[in-house]
């Protein structure tokens, strides 16, 4: 079996979080957690990563994209892996690199 290519940098508890995590389990795609600093300040692999301090980010080795923000995260998930996206989608973004 293959390392996930998905990788979720969280907090413990973080309602936005549990809300990608839940996307992620719910479309059953492997991915690797980080937990991150609870104060921002601290946050430096989060900052190096997105280039933001925030969570969650999701980092998506296969197609080169790297976001942050529940909400994007989610569509893209799902508009990537989801079982509404096409074949044609799923290739284009991994051939593409871009963001969804």
């Amino acid at each position: 079996m293959s390392a996930p290519h998905l990788t979720v940098y969280r907090l413990q508890a973080c309602p936005f979080c549990e809300r990608v995590v839940r996307k992620l389990d719910d479309l059953g795609l492997e991915y690797d957690s980080r937990f991150v600093e609870a104060r921002h300040s601290r946050r430096d692999v989060v900052k190096r990563v997105a280039g933001v301090r925030t969570v969650p980010v999701l980092v998506d080795e296969e197609t080169g994209v790297t976001m942050a923000e529940s909400g994007n995260i989610v569509e893209y998930l799902e508009g990537t892996y989801g079982a509404d996206a096409s074949a044609e989608a799923r290739a284009a973004a991994r051939t593409d690199g871009g963001d969804a």
